[in-house]
């Protein structure tokens, strides 16, 4: 499902990039779509689900099926209740949360109107997506992962269908896709409504502030409200810090980045849904050893794909920009420019994905002070890293400047895996399995292997810009990248792993 959904969003960043390109109104929709996204990680996906499901899973397994809906229903209305507020709060401020969040926009008061226009659509979004989100934490903690991970296809298919027919309804097209949002919103909660029913447990909005275990979810939540979000911090960063340089620069940094979530969504994110329920039945059974080993399993894991993923997109950044985005209003220019942020935000894939599984590690034995104290420090890095990179670029003009601002997000992405690998380690939660220089000996050699293929082929097709048809670039793309799967795959083999190593 995570796979199909990837794919629809890939149509959907192809065909956004084609009819609108980059720059104007386009940039202001994207700002206006990463703020409520940013919430989204906070108030759903990430704070809440992580400080949720721990508590969520003590009780079932309780056995307490009364206790299970009483606390269901009692978090459902205290999460409304709060994400209202939040609403209402960001569509009365949208035009101060324009200002600050795109500062280089100062003397374009026009660009500024419309990002504060296109945020009171996109605001409310966030109540949508923030009740689908805990409906999907319910599914998967009874074992259901199929629908709530279709739920990105249809926000991706209602996005497609916006910019078809809504936008050239819109005297400002990008206004169209703020509206399709919205919507996609809504339609996402609702897929998700009736199979909460069919499992009994359909909340009724009943907020209960004074409920034990919200209560307790909500001092859990309030640390995770900075760690689990330090993704999307980074990226608000780097927007903002985008709007100060060359015009189309915040729409460079977006594509590059809505291509690195492909290998993160497809693998990392659904590591970390799968791990954070397993995790959390291990620490509430006080099984230790099953608890190192399970984590032991998911950071392999994301190594075997993170590696390769990151090591892909590095080399073949501008195939791919161009293969995906260069069409129409989308130019020759653009691609490279892309490319330039994209090969430098790839050299933390590998960091970002292991991040997805090592976080959860700690939210599991509802631990979420530890994870903040990492985030403080990795945003830290990151706007430190960002002044020091870019600051030099931007002062003489130099082109591609954006490039400082995507390999500082991905330099903080190393520091952020690194401080939580070293706190597991230190407090003796994780205890590495036998094999591991083996294991990494294996993963870089498939690696040397698969980039040495990858390069052959980049080097025999030239310039990707100057293939004419779409269906051509598609073609040697999808070459490039099976000629150097398989590659990486027949050297991993060849050099012993065998699928029994990758079983849990």
């Amino acid at each position: 499902m995570t796979l199909i959904s990837r794919i629809a969003g890939f149509a959907r960043d192809m065909l956004q990039a084609t009819l609108f390109g980059t720059g104007g109104a386009m940039s202001a929709f994207i700002v206006a779509y990463r703020i409520p996204n940013f919430l989204r990680r906070v108030f759903a996906e990430g704070s809440m689900a992580m400080a949720f499901v721990p508590v969520l899973n003590e009780i079932k397994e309780r056995g307490d099926r009364a206790a299970l809906k009483s606390f269901i229903d009692a978090m459902a209305g205290a999460l409304c209740a709060v994400v209202l507020v939040v609403c209402a709060l960001g569509m009365l401020a949208a035009p101060l949360i324009a200002r600050l969040f795109a500062p280089g926009w100062a003397d374009q008061p026009e660009l500024l109107a419309q990002t504060a226009q296109m945020l009171r659509i996109t605001f409310p979004y966030l109540l949508f997506i923030s009740l689908m989100s805990l409906s999907g934490s319910i599914l998967n903690s009874h074992g259901r992962f199929a629908l709530p991970a279709f739920t990105p296809v249809l926000h991706n298919l209602t996005m497609i269908a916006a910019m078809l027919w809504l936008a050239p309804r819109f005297e400002v097209p990008p206004v169209g896709l703020a509206w399709g949002v919205l919507i996609a919103g809504f339609l996402q909660l609702a897929l998700l409504w009736p199979a909460l029913g069919r499992l009994g447990l359909r909340p009724r909005l009943r907020p209960g502030f004074g409920h034990a275990e919200v209560r307790k979810v909500g001092r859990l939540m309030l640390p995770t409200l900075f760690s689990s979000s330090v993704a999307q911090v980074n990226l608000i960063v780097g927007t903002a810090f985008a709007s100060l340089l060359a015009a189309g620069s915040v729409d460079w940094l977006y594509y590059s980045d809505r291509l690195i979530e492909f290998p993160l969504g497809l693998f990392g994110v659904a590591l970390g849904t799968v791990i954070l329920p397993h995790l959390s039945r291990r620490h509430a059974a006080e099984d230790a050893a099953g608890y190192s080993q399970s984590l032991d399993w998911a950071i392999r894991m994301a190594l075997l794909a993170g590696v390769p993923a990151g090591l892909g997109l590095l080399l073949l950044a501008e195939p791919i920009t161009a293969t995906v985005f260069n069409y129409g209003a989308f130019d020759a220019r653009d691609t490279r420019m892309a490319a330039i942020s994209l090969t430098a935000m790839s050299l933390g894939v590998p960091a970002f994905m292991l991040s997805k599984v090592l976080a959860p590690a700690f939210y599991a034995r509802q631990d979420t002070r530890t994870p903040m104290r990492a985030a403080i420090w990795t945003v830290g890095a990151n706007v430190g890293l960002t002044v020091l990179l870019t600051t030099p670029l931007w002062l003489y003009d130099v082109p591609g400047a954006h490039g400082g601002i995507a390999l500082a997000t991905a330099l903080a992405g190393v520091v952020n895996a690194w401080l939580l690998w070293r706190y597991l380690r230190r407090r003796g939660l994780f205890q590495p399995q036998p094999g591991w220089r083996l294991y990494l000996a294996r993963l870089v050699g498939a690696c040397a292997a698969m980039a040495l293929v990858v390069l052959a082929v980049r080097g025999w097709v030239g310039d990707w810009t100057a293939i004419a048809g779409v269906w051509d670039r598609i073609g040697w793309l999808a070459l490039a990248i099976a000629a150097g799967a398989g590659a990486y795959g027949i050297a991993i083999v060849g050099l012993g792993l065998r699928p029994r190593h990758l079983r849990h």
